[in-house]
């Protein structure tokens, strides 16, 4: 699970405004932050296929939200995912 410090972080990093909290972007860095941990777990719990699902989950997840924000608008897709850090 993610700190209650990790994540509200990471809301103040990505929010557009004062009260963001939910919008694409912030969730995609929750679950960014979530899908590093999962990763980290499995690589010491080789047979853990619950924790496994909800890795493939979460991913899908974020992979749909990208695409949200990619057709919403191309430049903020680029800015997020250099500033979270993954591939395109």
């Amino acid at each position: 699970m993610i700190s209650h410090e990790k994540k509200s972080k990471i809301i103040t990093d990505l929010q557009a405004g004062k009260k963001d909290t939910g919008s694409s972007a912030v969730q995609v860095g929750i679950l960014t932050e979530r899908i590093n941990e999962l990763t980290e777990h499995l690589k010491q719990n080789k047979k853990d296929f619950a924790a496994r699902r909800g890795l493939l989950q979460a991913v899908g997840k974020r992979k749909r939200l990208l695409k949200h924000i990619a057709d919403k608008d191309g430049e903020a897709y680029l800015k997020l995912i250099k500033k979270i850090g993954i591939r395109r």
